[in-house]
């Protein structure tokens, strides 16, 4: 019925690690194929799944070091016990600007205000790397198109309050409103990118 708000993802690498942006680290991965690790929330996680699309469309091979969450994970990685993630910009932010981890590039279309100097990955050489996690609202199967129609127009009002944009932006999430079309056709779309990359990276669920 709606996208209601997008959480975008940040590269974050182990202070140690000799990239300050997204060419210097892929230059570094394909110097030494294997040798950069990278952590994630779990094997299929969004954090996994933008690694390995990060991998295919940039050419280099990384370790995938899964953890049961990104706390673990992100606790290794200021650590250097895994020395990359790809990390929603929620978990991430606070490390970021205490300067226990480097942020080289998000993975939104446009620059983040939680990170307004951190660069897209467009920006920094990698083009057509987008990668969001998504909240929708969604309506059961057979919903008249005039009860759909009614409730997103509803949610556009309410997603267009101050208070309700604040308050998603401090969770970390975006607000957003699409149209019924414009959500079905998205759905669709992630649902073929990512089909995509858990059949090239031969993905398993845990």
């Amino acid at each position: 019925m709606a996208i209601v708000g997008t959480v975008p993802l940040v590269f974050v690498v182990n202070p140690s690690v000799k990239a300050n942006n997204l060419p210097q680290l892929i230059a570094l991965a394909k110097s030494s194929p294997g040798a950069i690790t990278f952590g994630s929330a779990g094997n299929g996680s969004p954090q996994h799944l933008a690694g390995e699309m990060f991998k295919r469309m940039a050419g280099v091979d990384m370790l995938h070091v899964p953890y049961k969450g990104s706390g673990p994970a992100m606790t290794d990685l200021i650590g250097g016990q895994v020395l990359s993630m790809i990390e929603t910009v929620p978990a991430a932010q606070s490390y970021v600007k205490g300067g226990k981890i480097r942020a080289l590039a998000v993975t939104t279309t446009e620059r983040v205000a939680a990170l307004p100097d951190v660069p897209t990955a467009a920006e920094a050489g990698l083009k057509d790397f987008e990668v969001n996690s998504l909240f929708g609202i969604v309506a059961p199967a057979g919903t008249p198109a005039p009860v759909v129609d009614r409730l997103n127009g509803e949610l556009k009002k309410i997603l267009a309050e101050p208070d309700v944009k604040a308050s998603l932006l401090r969770q970390g999430a975006i607000a957003a409103w699409t149209t019924p079309a414009q959500t079905q056709s998205r759905i669709k779309a992630e649902l073929a990118k990512w089909t995509t990359v858990i059949r090239e990276a031969g993905v398993k669920p845990e």
